[in-house]
């Protein structure tokens, strides 16, 4: 069964969307409701002419809202001047009923254009009032001054009516498109805040995955190929490397699910748990170590706790530098891994004798240099510089092997480190 509102008529219901979809059948009724109220005046032969020209103003007052006001207040003059209006036997000549359509283009014109136009449309219409209204009640000569005064001031105040209800339905409109201006720009801005944040979330993502897979995976293939070649020779080297390579794996895992952690939400989500740090760098060259590489680690100036996003950058750095060693330096390849503590800044260096990236340009110094030809490890490394400003540059180094240098902003030395960056891992 369909609902009905109460109070309302269901044609008006119908007819009113129709209206707004088709304007001019609003200003053709309106039109013919003007005729029919003057046809009782057609007896004069100048009437209908001036009736049917008023009639036609508003029929187009939408479209010309100046040029149809301009032409009805000229018919209105040519009413006063020649005296156009039906004969009464108790008055002289009188304005038609279509002579409202000069009110209805006043309230058109304040609605559609500026009031700079409408204004001294409005004067206009007072004056052609003004003297309609002494062209045709000469109220004193009869002695009626109070009723000249009265219908006098109506006579000013319609139009004036007219023109504030078009003005503050043109003030209406205007701030009703501006609030949609508005909400569209706000909706086009969010969209376009969430696809940047949405596409820094992947990249990031993605920096993380990489990282992690890559670092992992080469201390993986590393014990694995130091396991078979020691397999036969020394057993228990090989049982050290398969269980390095558990360990490594699971070690993976875990930091893969806390990676996808991260994407989950609600009861089952796995808790947070601290991300890598600077600190932990000594760990992953000891892990390095017992996967077979030669890797030094020196620590120059005074270290100082570092803020999260910070310390995990240098972190990643040193990570993503030692796995580029172990996968292009060739074997027997020594690294070194420098921290130096500045006033200012933490400068990270990963050397290394290797031969395996001699052919590789100089990247990093300048943003037109295309990203790493090889993968996406120095180009993670530089995204991560640059989100707390700082720089990346890789080389080869001029005898042999390869150079990576970041430099990173520090803190003031009073400032207390940020909070550290938390990931989400496995209970």
């Amino acid at each position: 069964m369909r609902e009905t509102t109460p109070g309302y008529s269901r044609p008006v219901e119908r007819l009113y969307p129709r209206l707004r979809r088709h304007p001019w059948l609003a200003d053709g009724t309106l039109a013919v409701i003007l005729l029919a109220g003057s046809a009782n005046a057609f007896g004069n032969t100048a009437v209908l002419p001036a009736s049917l020209a008023l009639a036609g103003t508003v029929v187009v007052r939408r479209r010309f809202p100046v040029g149809a006001y301009a032409a009805a207040v000229a018919i209105g003059v040519a009413q006063v001047a020649v005296g156009i209006g039906p004969t009464f036997t108790d008055s002289p000549l009188q304005p038609t009923f279509a002579d409202v359509g000069i009110l209805v283009l006043l309230y058109t014109l304040a609605a559609e254009r500026a009031r700079r136009v409408s204004l001294p449309g409005l004067v206009a219409c007072v004056v052609l009032f003004a003297a309609a209204f002494a062209r045709w009640n000469p109220g004193p000569q009869r002695g009626r001054p109070t009723e000249f005064f009265v219908v006098g001031v109506l006579y000013l105040l319609v139009p004036v009516s007219a023109w504030v209800l078009g003005d503050s339905m043109g003030t209406r409109r205007a701030y009703s498109a501006a609030l949609e201006e508005r909400a569209v720009r706000a909706e086009r801005e969010r969209d376009t805040q969430a696809q940047i944040a949405a596409a820094a979330e992947r990249a990031r993502i993605a920096r993380e995955l990489h990282d992690v897979i890559a670092h992992n995976l080469s201390v993986m293939v590393a014990q694995a190929d130091g396991g078979a070649y020691a397999f036969d020779a020394a057993p228990e080297r090989s049982r050290q490397a398969l269980a390095e390579i558990g360990r490594t794996g699971r070690q993976a895992l875990s930091e893969m699910s806390g990676l996808l952690g991260v994407l989950r939400t609600g009861p089952e989500a796995p808790p947070l748990a601290p991300a890598p740090a600077a600190a932990e760098i000594d760990q992953l060259v000891t892990q390095a170590r017992e996967a077979g590489m030669r890797v030094s680690h020196t620590v120059e100036g005074s270290p100082r706790p570092l803020p999260g996003g910070l310390s995990l950058a240098a972190y990643r750095i040193v990570q993503e530098a030692l796995t580029n060693v172990r996968k292009h330096a060739g074997p027997g390849a020594a690294a070194e891994v420098t921290l130096s503590y500045g006033p200012d800044e933490l400068l990270v260096q990963v050397t290394d004798d290797g031969c395996g990236t001699a052919g590789l340009p100089r990247y990093g110094a300048d943003p037109a240099v295309p990203a790493d030809p090889a993968g996406h490890g120095l180009a993670g490394m530089r995204e991560r510089a640059a989100m707390y400003g700082g720089t990346v540059q890789a080389a080869p180094r001029p005898a042999a092997g390869f150079e990576v240098t970041a430099r990173l902003p520090l803190p003031p030395a009073g400032e207390p480190p940020g909070p550290r960056t938390l990931s989400r891992g496995v209970a």
